[in-house]
């Protein structure tokens, strides 16, 4: 028979916005699984960008939403909501959380966890749902990629880039990345991509324009590489940005958006309505597990850390040395 919940959990806590520093062990309330959610006692957590610029103070969690840091967990069902359905208490399951990861217990919607199975470690599947969602969502729903189309993918070796690398191979089309290293360059081109630029010693546009343009670009940088990004792209091309690495500010030629009949948008997955994330997860389940157990595609851990260690694993994900995930083990 199984125990329940602890009123009271360990989480790790900030004192105030800032740098890694600020992150510490605490203590707080226990959630308590709302009609349609799982409880999950947490046994590990992906660390992701949103978490470093939610901890800087620059990216709050939304309304409703626990405070504490952390967007994908897996674990065990300690408790379920009203109205739940597939899921049992003691079910190894992992999913996309809107905050709270960092913590001992947090709560999943029902319709965004997935059961684990045995051939899949905790670790392994807590580095899944934040980037291969994020792919899907930006690549497949808002950036229409069909079979045959190249994409441009920046920042390759991160856990966003590294899943939309794969998908893009996945799903019939092929994947230009830019990288900041030779090593990068190598994880890159050991996932399927056509080509790997580093931009330290290249102009990615130059190059992209080089070998035709592509049709698709997911760019986590923004306004530094708005101006190339437009001339890589073939006409009736797209971009998506999904994050501001080189800023919010640029100048934009409409005149090549209009005569290559471009399309701009941007683009978050945190905010999105509870319907689109339960399409993202049903496609990670789908889709994207089967071809991991088929050996289609790779699991991209590359790091983990104690969860007492959190500030370095945020130090590590900053100072870019990572390819692929960074995961916190919580214990």
């Amino acid at each position: 028979m199984s125990m329940p919940p602890p009123a009271t959990m360990r989480a790790l806590l900030q004192t105030a916005p800032g740098g890694a520093d600020t992150l510490c062990m605490g203590t707080t309330t226990t959630p308590i699984p709302a009609a349609g959610q799982l409880l999950v006692r947490v046994q590990a957590a992906g660390v992701n960008r949103a978490d470093i610029v939610q901890r800087e103070g620059r990216y709050p969690a939304p309304p409703g939403a626990s405070p504490i840091l952390g967007l994908e967990v897996a674990g065990e069902v300690a408790a379920l909501g009203e109205g739940v359905t597939g899921f049992a208490v003691g079910d190894a399951v992992f999913g996309l959380v809107a905050g709270g990861g960092y913590a001992q217990y947090t709560v999943l919607a029902a319709d965004c966890a997935v059961l684990r199975s045995d051939w899949l470690s905790v670790e392994a599947a807590a580095s899944l749902p934040e980037a291969w969602m994020t792919a899907w969502l930006n690549l497949v729903v808002l950036g229409g990629l069909r079979a045959g189309e190249t994409i441009l993918v920046h920042a390759g070796a991160s856990g966003v880039g590294a899943a939309a690398i794969q998908l893009a191979k996945l799903l019939g089309a092929s994947a230009i990345a830019t990288v900041g290293s030779e090593a990068k360059a190598a994880y890159c081109r050991s996932l399927g991509a056509r080509l790997a630029i580093n931009y330290r010693t290249a102009d990615f546009a130059a190059e992209v324009k080089a070998l035709g343009g592509v049709e698709l670009i997911l760019d986590c940088i923004g306004g530094a590489y708005l101006d190339g990004n437009l001339a890589s792209l073939k006409p009736d091309g797209r971009l998506v940005v999904i994050g501001l690495m080189g800023g919010a500010g640029a100048q934009l030629d409409i005149g090549r958006l209009l005569v290559k009949r471009l399309s701009v948008r941007g683009s978050t997955l945190r905010p999105q309505p509870a319907q689109v994330k339960a399409s993202l997860t049903a496609a990670l389940r789908d889709t994207v597990l089967p071809a991991l157990a088929a050996g289609e595609i790779k699991l991209t851990l590359d790091q983990t850390f104690a969860w007492a260690d959190a500030p370095q694993a945020h130090r590590y994900l900053e100072d870019n040395r990572n390819c692929g995930k960074v995961v916190l083990c919580i214990d």
